[in-house]
């Protein structure tokens, strides 16, 4: 999607967008001709990301560098497009972060972050721009769920699985209740995805001893995301992959007791 002369450039907002599946929405969505509003707390990854994008698209950015784990993040993100000029036309909500570790060991400080980045500025992001995407009668938001919201939860990862359910929830309540706005929404779901995140979690050891099968990269998760979202008629949940679509439907398809024991199994393995 390319943008006339005489039409103004649409703007895309992608938090967590220093690296990873964030940094790639960036990319992607500035080869359809969007201007980038990059989100994330490290000002000089986003700076770097930036200014790839600017070099390689063409299009305009900026960097907003903020920590929405702080209660008024959304607010003061919304005060800043506002003060710019920028109406957001595509909401990508993709900031997150893991917690490994039994539930009551982890200090309560790190499970209110956790749950002010991955639920409540999702929420409140939303909410503070989708009445701009009603108005103007086109807008598209994906939230960045996981397989892990399609499974049961497993241990030692209590909160992951279960924020990643309620962004799938969600996202189908919020399309169905803007089927006619011209506002369409999709949860995207990848399963193990190549990026900094397993890193920064530490447990980059435990996770390379999955099947190279389970694993994708950034790039056509991605893909699979936005062009989920931007169907004639969206995929409510997007799961990209084959393999991902199968452990999906194999989830559906057994019993409850049969896929907790599975997980459970499989947790051991890696979240040690």
């Amino acid at each position: 999607m390319t943008p006339s002369n005489s039409t103004p450039t649409p703007w895309a907002l992608v938090t967590g967008a220093s690296a990873g599946i964030g940094a790639e929405f960036c990319h992607q969505l500035a080869a359809r001709g969007y201007a980038i509003v990059l989100v994330a707390r490290r000002e000089d990854k986003l700076e770097e990301v930036a200014e790839k994008v600017r070099e390689k698209h063409g299009v305009k950015c900026r960097c907003i560098p903020l920590d929405l784990a702080l209660p008024d993040a959304s607010v003061t993100l919304c005060a800043q497009l506002e003060s710019l000029g920028i109406e957001v036309e595509f909401l990508v909500n993709n900031a997150g972060f893991g917690i490994i570790g039994s539930f009551e060991k982890v200090e309560w400080e790190r499970h209110e972050q956790f749950l002010q980045v991955m639920l409540n500025s999702v929420c409140e992001l939303t909410w503070l721009l989708l009445p701009g995407m009603q108005k103007r009668g086109k807008g598209y938001i994906v939230n960045v769920a996981s397989v892990a919201g399609l499974i049961p939860g497993a241990a030692r990862n209590t909160l992951y699985g279960a924020t990643k359910s309620f962004l799938v929830k969600f996202s189908e309540s919020l399309a169905m209740e803007n089927a006619d706005t011209g506002v369409k929404v999709s949860a995207l779901c990848p399963g193990f995805t190549y990026s900094e995140f397993h890193d920064v979690m530490n447990i980059r050891e435990q996770v390379s001893q999955m099947p190279d099968w389970m694993w994708m990269e950034a790039a056509p998760v991605v893909e699979y995301g936005i062009e989920s979202v931007m169907r004639d008629k969206p995929r409510l949940v997007a799961v990209p992959g084959k393999a991902n679509r199968f452990i999906a439907m194999l989830m559906r398809k057994l019993p409850l007791t049969t896929t907790q024991r599975i997980t459970q199994k499989q947790s051991k393995h890696w979240r040690k």
